[in-house]
């Protein structure tokens, strides 16, 4: 017992040791802990970086892939959240391209995603069909299905067949329609998500041809597109392609002219067939094989880069790949940025406070200012009349900007607008009753705009204002939209336009030296009335020039500004001195293309003052009555009385009838010069004018006119600096035309057998050759690259092209190429001779479908005027100007000679344009007869034509000599047929 308390004792005298050690040391660190150390943020970073340096160094790592302790602790950029979102050296943002686009708005798209798939029996396909819409999203979003030969039929129902979320629009084959009991049909399937508004308007069975059609109004859609028509079709293998096609196009026809602005897909099993031979303006967008190495399967629209077509694997046994096609196309409002323009307003009464302050002007002042003596200089004199005349005009005008969207509708007014933001505000505020109202008053609102803008447009017609007329049909039917293209801002990149504009300048070797004009050869003296008369058939409605002097102003204030112009004039042509304001050009640079790639690719328009276009006018009907009717006869350009149509008769006529002859062939030089008007040399065309006779005093006053011309490139507000040209006849004046043709009247041919055809700068040599003798042409050719280079006018001999139009059965060797300036010239199958295609066989199936495809192009301007209500009289009056201009373009050349095939075609469209106007047109044919009897009777009254000699009376004096042809080729073609005709008039 004793043993057990002494343990006890020691044990307690252990645990108080070990508890008096425990409490100290505790104490010891509750009162450390309660020192309370504390740190400041700075502080705190500065550990942590300088712990962070140490770190990083003692690593060692390469200097690739090591980081500074700068770039380890850089600080955030300071500012708001958007600046440090600019500041980012790496830009956040998302996926771009089409299948970025699909997946983020499948159902939002400007086009709806086809998939189509030739199934060969639709409900064997329908169980791997809905496998694959279940575990490919772009399947289970495709917006439309299209399934050509479903081999359906009445006993299997629509819920065999049905797909979930989709409407299932089906077109069964028919054997009392097709003939036939078994294959073929047609179906659609629609997304509900996508659409609802879904209806069949049209269908068709037959042994040729099976199609179904459906119009689709969806939840989304571009302005542009007022509906979504789709068309199922397939053509059989053993189809009459000929009937199957004009079958669809009166389908499709039918559908356009109801519903003008809508979106067309054509998807389907063509076989053998090509829509685009009766609806050329529909583009195909299926480019690979569907079926071995051929395509069977199309998608044609009418919008141009649509789609892009994906091809998938074969649905079932299936021998066709099944397709996906994909939307590109970009809605306008996204593709074009709005326009932004600075016009002038002018106050109502601004033209009689004009006329008023014009007319209290005393003019004289400015002439004796610039006096110094008996000589008065002309370039003050001028500069400061345009300088008071441009302040008077600011002073009772204001400017504005005005911004145009390129979706925007020509009806939309202010009270539209106004219903718009009252239909928007009620959406916003979830009033059901207020919506409903705000959307009832838009409706009508919109209503009552386009037919007050008809009313407008039919106005201008009944009171014969056609320009005011013409402008509404062009913004009804956006023929011919205003040019959007953005303005270029970079002066840099306008330097080098204007030096590029200007690369003949430093060519130029030869100075400009006014010649001494004799006492009996008096200056040029103009009246005030002539003046006068020039002023007031001013455009108004022309750009103004550099000097910024609207043509408006001068039109209107003529009778007040005649005298003091016709001071100018005149004290001009005395100093045979151009004043420099009146030569200034401004350049304005046009793409050539969508996207221009180079400086080439930007057309020079040049604007000069409209002040000095009266002048030249002047000028030039003096050069008119000093030179004779048959100087040049072969320069169809810039002549009464000439067209490019005579030209061309010309050149075939000389064709036709040496090929009439035995082993005879033609080869036809279409010459092409750089610049042609860039290069003329101003001495050279002042001494060619000297020796045409023409008054010194004037030829020195065309001397300084062509000489000393500033220039510069302007684009908006931005311009380049000014250039001061010495060579050249500027581009944009009224004396150009007539100038560049008397410097070339002196090209000739040197050969009888030979000739030369200009019109304008287009040069044509006509070889004809007999037994193979071609030394006269050859030499012609020469001839004609010495006297270029002599006249220093630049031969462009790779888009100079030669057609050899030969008959012969034996040809014997093959025709040798020519060469200019050590260049082979390239020898062509067909050439667009002035706006007329020309092949080596003398046929017009190339040209006659090149006009369809226009005209086709043209029909849907024709169709929206239609719906838009407007008076039959206005639809024809367009359909004349638009659409018959271009069916009948040189129709006298090429008609004689079609093909039945051609002419079909030609009347297909007229026929088409007549079911759009609902009043019957003139046939093609007999346009043709009234015009060929028309313009031979205009050559028989002009005897300086050079086609006039081909009308000969016989003795009797009332019949004309038929021309003598051996083919009927030959026969059928112009001069022949219309000396027929006149002969057939009598």
């Amino acid at each position: 017992m004793a043993a057990r308390t002494h343990r006890e004792a020691q044990r307690l005298s252990s645990f108080c040791n070990f508890a008096v050690f425990f409490l100290l040391i505790s104490g010891l660190f509750v009162l450390n802990s309660f020192a309370l150390t504390s740190y400041t943020r700075r502080e705190l970073l500065d550990i942590g970086e300088d712990f962070s340096n140490s770190f990083i160094t003692n690593l060692r790592l390469i200097p690739e892939i090591a980081r500074t302790p700068e770039a380890a602790h850089s600080t955030r950029p300071g500012g708001s959240a958007r600046r440090r979102r600019r500041d980012r050296k790496q830009r956040r943002g998302k996926r771009g391209g089409l299948r970025a686009k699909l997946k983020l708005t499948p159902l939002r798209l400007s086009l709806p995603s086809i998939f189509l798939a030739n199934v060969r029996s639709l409900v064997n396909k329908m169980d791997e069909l809905r496998l694959r819409i279940t575990h490919s999203k772009r399947l289970l979003d495709c917006n439309v299905m299209v399934f050509t030969e479903t081999w359906l039929h009445n006993d299997v129902p629509d819920n065999a067949i049905e797909l979930a979320g989709r409407y299932t629009l089906r077109a069964d084959r028919t054997a009392d329609d097709s003939g036939k009991t078994r294959g073929g049909g047609l179906c659609i399937y629609v997304n509900k998500a996508w659409c609802t508004n879904t209806v069949i308007v049209g269908r068709h069975c037959s042994a040729n041809l099976e199609f179904l059609m459906v119009k689709c109004r969806p939840f989304y859609l571009p302005r542009e597109f007022t509906s979504t028509i789709i068309t199922a079709v397939y053509i059989p293998p053993d189809a009459n392609a000929k009937l199957a096609l004009n079958e669809l196009h009166a389908a499709i026809s039918k559908q356009q002219t109801a519903h003008p602005e809508a979106a067309f897909i054509v998807a389907g099993d063509f076989n053998h067939c090509k829509l685009k031979t009766v609806l050329p303006k529909f583009h195909q967008h299926v480019s690979c094989h569907t079926r071995g190495d051929k395509t069977l399967d199309h998608v044609y629209t009418n919008i141009d880069g649509a789609y892009t077509a994906t091809p998938l694997p074969h649905l079932g046994q299936s021998d066709h790949l099944s397709l996906f096609l994909t939307p590109k196309y970009s809605p306008l409002i996204n593709r074009v940025k709005p326009s932004v323009r600075t016009i002038k307003v002018w106050p109502a009464g601004a033209d009689s406070l004009l006329q008023d302050r014009f007319q209290h002007t005393d003019w004289s002042m400015f002439a004796s200012q610039a006096a110094c003596g008996s000589h008065t200089d002309i370039d003050t004199y001028t500069s400061s009349v345009l300088t008071y005349i441009n302040t008077t005009i600011d002073s009772v005008t204001s400017e504005k900007q005005i911004t145009t969207y390129p979706n925007q509708k020509p009806w939309m007014n202010k009270e539209v607008r106004i219903l718009l933001k009252a239909r928007n505000t009620a959406f916003r505020s979830d009033d059901v009753q207020a919506y409903s109202k705000s959307r009832a008053n838009l409706k009508r609102g919109i209503k009552k705009a386009k037919y007050c803008y008809k009313l407008k447009v039919e106005e201008h017609f009944s009171n014969s204002d056609p320009r005011r007329m013409w402008q509404g049909i062009q913004a009804i039917s956006d023929y011919k939209p205003s040019n959007s293209t953005p303005m270029v801002t970079d002066v840099s990149f306008l330097n080098e336009l204007n030096d590029f504009y200007a690369r003949f300048n430093s060519d130029s070797k030869e100075t400009a030296t006014k010649t001494t004009h004799s006492a009996d050869h008096q200056p040029l003296k103009l009246t005030s009335s002539d003046v006068h008369t020039a002023l007031s058939r001013i455009n108004a409605h022309k750009a103004a020039g550099p000097d910024g002097i609207p043509g408006r102003v001068l039109r209107a204030c003529a009778e007040q500004l005649a005298g003091v112009f016709t001071d100018i004039f005149n004290l001009s042509l005395t100093q045979a001195t151009v004043p420099t304001c009146f030569k200034s050009t401004s350049i304005v640079p046009v793409p050539k293309h969508s996207s221009p790639m180079c400086l080439n690719d930007y057309r020079p328009v040049a604007l000069t003052p409209i002040i000095m276009k009266c002048f030249e006018r002047l000028v030039l009907a003096h050069l008119k009555d000093c030179l004779p009717p048959t100087l040049d006869p072969h320069q169809f350009a810039y002549r009464r009385n000439r067209s490019t149509e005579d030209a061309v008769c010309t050149v075939l006529h000389s064709a036709l009838t040496h090929l009439d002859s035995n082993n005879t062939y033609v080869r036809m030089l279409f010459v092409d010069f750089s610049s042609a008007f860039n290069t003329v040399i101003p001495s050279k065309l002042t001494t060619k004018l000297g020796d045409l006779d023409i008054n010194t005093s004037l030829c020195n006053w065309i001397m300084d006119f062509l000489t000393n011309r500033p220039q510069h490139v302007r684009s908006g507000h931005t311009c380049s600096s000014t250039i001061t040209l010495n060579i050249g006849v500027p581009q944009g004046c009224v004396l150009s035309p007539f100038l560049y043709s008397l410097y070339t009247h002196d090209c000739k041919p040197v050969h009888g057998c030979n000739s030369i055809i200009k019109f304008a700068d287009d040069t044509t040599v006509i070889g004809l050759i007999s037994d193979n003798d071609e030394t006269a042409y050859r030499e012609e050719v020469q001839h004609l690259a010495t006297w270029c280079a002599d006249n220093n006018l630049l031969l462009n001999t790779s888009k100079t092209k030669e057609l050899i139009v030969d008959f012969r059965k034996k040809k014997g060797s093959t025709h040798d190429p020519i060469h200019i300036n050590g260049m082979v010239v390239e020898r062509v199958s067909s050439f667009n001779f002035l706006g007329t295609t020309i092949t080596e066989d003398l046929s017009w199936t190339t040209n006659t479908s090149s006009l369809v495809k226009k005209a086709h192009q043209r029909l849907f301007f024709l169709r929206t005027l239609k719906k838009n209500q407007l008076s039959s009289a206005i639809v024809v009056n367009f359909y004349r100007c638009a659409i018959e201009s271009i069916l009948t373009s040189c129709i006298t050349v090429w008609y004689g000679n079609c093909t039945v095939a051609d002419r079909k075609a030609l009347q297909r469209v007229v026929k088409t344009a007549q079911r759009i106007t609902g009043t019957p047109l003139p046939a093609i044919e007999d346009i043709q007869r009234k015009r060929c009897v028309r313009r031979a009777r205009s050559i028989l009254k002009d005897s300086s034509h050079p086609d006039h000699r081909l009308f000969n009376l016989l003795p009797s004096g009332r019949r004309f000599r038929s021309l003598r042809t051996r083919t009927s080729r030959s026969r059928n073609s112009f001069f022949p047929t219309a000396v027929s005709l006149l002969n057939s008039a009598l």
